[in-house]
């Protein structure tokens, strides 16, 4: 499986965003060093946050191109459906929910079969999550001290769109998430714009 092996603060300092979700992330972030420091063509502007969107999702390009092809293809604005598609993948909501303290972090929890869905077990982070889904630790997994920490910390954002049972250890996607609702700071519009050249 191809994944992003690049430092993440390095990344987050080059993309001028805190992109991982780390604290300490941008504590060592000087001026010049972010390419939104630098003066931008529109084109670079957007090349720019095609790569922040890339990183918040930890997703590599030909994915990341095979969810913007379904994006535009939707009924929905296309912007506001790309970040719909990422926000449901398996890894992105057992990250959201709190199973994991990362997105790498929770990656590795699919990877590993520790989550299941509706009961079943799920190891693709790519999964796409539908409404309704259920999002469970497995049972033998839940003796794991770690990962019952990490869920009843309530390291997950408390989001509309998601419902958690922190006495099941389980979370429940409740609606499709309202772009205003994701805690990202992307302009969609200008990577649509990008991939429509």
């Amino acid at each position: 499986m191809a994944r992003m092996r690049q430092p993440r603060f390095k990344l987050c300092r080059r993309l001028g965003l805190n992109v991982v979700g780390h604290p300490k992330a941008m504590e060592r972030a000087g001026k010049g060093q972010s390419r939104a420091d630098k003066k931008l063509s529109y084109y670079g502007m957007q090349l720019l946050e095609k790569q922040r969107l890339k990183a918040y999702y930890g997703v590599l390009e030909k994915q990341f191109s095979k969810y913007v092809d379904k994006a535009i293809k939707s009924k929905d604005v296309s912007g506001d459906a790309l970040v719909q598609i990422l926000e449901c993948r398996l890894d992105n909501l057992v990250y959201r929910m709190g199973f994991g303290s990362t997105l790498r972090q929770a990656r590795q929890m699919v990877n590993h079969g520790h989550i299941t869905v509706n009961g079943k077990k799920v190891d693709i982070p790519s999964y796409i999550v539908s409404v309704g889904d259920r999002i469970e630790l497995k049972e033998k997994s839940r003796g794991i001290q770690m990962f019952a920490d990490n869920f009843r910390a309530n390291n997950g954002v408390s989001l509309p769109y998601i419902s958690k049972d922190t006495d099941n250890f389980s979370g429940t996607l409740i609606s499709v998430p309202n772009p205003e609702d994701i805690p990202i700071q992307i302009d969609t519009q200008l990577i649509i714009e990008w991939y429509s050249k």
